[in-house]
């Protein structure tokens, strides 16, 4: 039997939990030395909300956050926040190593919004977060909302600058695109902006569910190779994304996940993944297909003799722009995944989903 390669934990799969390295108290005299002058990446463009809008005070899992003034040095700790941001016109100091595949981590559906700007520098957290290297390029706030930082992240973080850590009652890297755009969009200072970016995106939802009325109430799911198969919880964004579209999450699959972003299911539950659209994110779709379909119990499901299978390159731009599911991806992603679903969708087993 041929074997399935394994999504890489940490890219795709599993966004890093986070880890201390750091002294408090070395990191509060680094962020003492914050120079006055220099370029300020953050300040937002033009059209910006007067400086009436602040202070701002931000409620969290691990409290509240008051923004004293119009932030002007942002590094993004969660791995997506820099879409939203710019999505405002304000440009961060620093992003968070995610994908690995993008200068800046700036995927290609918000190199628009970059503009001529450069790239922001890149934190590597395969270690932890580094704290350090935070402290030393003196920001003046910390986005932490897609993340799994902990109280003891957030106290060292915040230390350095003022920090938004997740909302309360929100899993592990579970913040929903449209929650998080607006929370950036507070601290900014450029709440009304961020809400019509969100209006403008759930628009585009609503447009989809009504040209496809037969996405309502049927059930998908989103899996990957890992463990077996690896499962999207129902509050991840991936999931998220497919409720968007008017699918259900099927109630035993919600069984399995919980509250958790996902978790992996063995072989022997195949039966588990019979929805009615199964999307896989695969890291080589031609060998991990071969494998998911030569001689498995999952092989032998009516999802796969149906072909209700819609199969992403989760390392090319399209399965990135999934993974990344905020403001500024997901409009490119509506574009592909909705003519896939219909297809998976169509109950003709002769109809090929496209690519």
């Amino acid at each position: 039997m041929t074997s399935l390669t394994a999504a890489t934990p940490g890219r795709h799969l599993f966004p890093r939990k986070l880890a201390v390295l750091a002294a408090t108290a070395v990191l509060v005299a680094a962020a003492a030395c914050s120079p006055n002058g220099g370029r300020v990446s953050g300040v937002p463009g033009a059209g910006s909300s007067s400086a009436a809008t602040f202070p701002v005070t931000i409620a969290h899992k691990f409290g509240s956050t008051t923004i004293k003034a119009q932030p002007k040095r942002i590094v993004a700790v969660g791995l997506t926040e820099q879409d939203a941001l710019l999505a405002l016109g304000v440009v961060p100091i620093a992003t968070t190593k995610w994908l690995g595949a993008y200068p800046g981590e700036i995927g290609p559906w918000a190199k628009r919004s970059l503009g001529g700007a450069p790239a922001p520098t890149v934190l590597d957290d395969a270690d932890g977060i580094q704290f350090e290297k935070i402290a030393a390029l003196h920001p003046d706030l910390i986005l932490a909302l897609y993340s799994g930082v902990t109280q003891k992240d957030y106290t060292t973080l915040s230390a350095i600058a003022a920090t938004v850590a997740p909302p309360a009652g929100v899993p592990d890297f579970g913040i929903g695109w449209d929650q998080a755009t607006l929370t950036v969009g507070r601290a900014v200072g450029k709440q009304a902006e961020a809400q019509r970016l969100v209006d403008g995106v759930k628009d585009d939802f609503a447009a989809a569910r009504e040209a496809h009325p037969e996405f309502a109430g049927k059930t998908a799911a989103m899996v990957t190779p890992y463990e077996g198969y690896f499962v999207y919880g129902r509050d991840d964004p991936r999931t998220r994304l497919l409720t968007g579209l008017g699918f259900t999450f099927p109630a035993d699959l919600v069984a399995v996940t919980g509250d958790s972003y996902g978790r992996s299911i063995s072989p022997e539950r195949a039966a588990l993944l019979d929805t009615d659209a199964l999307v896989w994110l695969l890291d080589n779709p031609a060998a991990d297909t071969t494998a998911l379909h030569d001689g498995t119990l999952y092989s032998r499901q009516p999802v796969v003799r149906d072909g209700r299978e819609v199969l992403v390159d989760q390392s090319a731009d399209y399965g990135n722009a999934i993974s990344f599911a905020s403001v500024l991806s997901l409009p490119y992603v509506l574009q592909h995944l909705v003519p896939q679903l219909s297809a998976a969708v169509d109950g003709d087993p002769a109809t090929k989903v496209p690519a």
